[in-house]
Formats: C-alpha cells, sequence, structure tokens
C-alpha cells in the first residue's frame, strides 16, 4: 500500500509520461491486462488512457486493472489512469520512505 508521500512523488514522475495503452469502446479484456502485465514490469510506472467510446467508467477500470495486474493504483484523473507496481528485474524508482 503506497502513502500518501510516496503517491505524490509517483504522481509527479508521472506527469512527463505519455499515455501507453488506451482502452476503447471494447472496453478491458485479457490481451489488455496481458500487455500492462508486460510493460510494467519493465516500467514500474506507466499511464493508460480512456476513450470516450468506452462505455465503463474510467474509476472502475482502474480498480479492476490495478487488482488484475497487482499493481498500485496511484491516480485517476479525467480518463487517464497512472498505476504502479515495483519491478523484481528493472527497478528504476526509488520512493520516498514514509
Amino acid at each position: 500500500m503506497l502513502t500518501g508521500k510516496q503517491k505524490r512523488f509517483l504522481r509527479s514522475q508521472a506527469h512527463h509520461l505519455d499515455a501507453i495503452f488506451q482502452i476503447g469502446k471494447g472496453g478491458m479484456n485479457d490481451g489488455i491486462v496481458r500487455h500492462v502485465l508486460d510493460a510494467i514490469e519493465t516500467r514500474e510506472l506507466m499511464k493508460i488512457s480512456v476513450l470516450n467510446n468506452c462505455l465503463e467508467e474510467p474509476k472502475d477500470l482502474a480498480e479492476e486493472l490495478a487488482k488484475s495486474t497487482k499493481s498500485e493504483l496511484v491516480q485517476v484523473i479525467g480518463r487517464t489512469i497512472i498505476l504502479y507496481k515495483e519491478s523484481k528485474d528493472h527497478k528504476q524508482i526509488e520512493l520516498p520512505k514514509a
């Protein structure tokens, strides 16, 4: 579980990132979960955008995606989801202590 200080730090790091994946009309499926799992292992922090034609709410998608990828939900702002998961092999981000 991330502390408020750690979430603020991760939000500042994610500010400059571009969204890697887009969730559209089809909603979330196993393919998206698999790709997010692969990408988050190497990147640790990532943005995902939810397109306007997606029928599901971004907040619901974010919680479901975080749960299925075993990652931490940092923030949902508008239609953008920010996820974090500490990498086993490609550790890049050093979180501040609580």
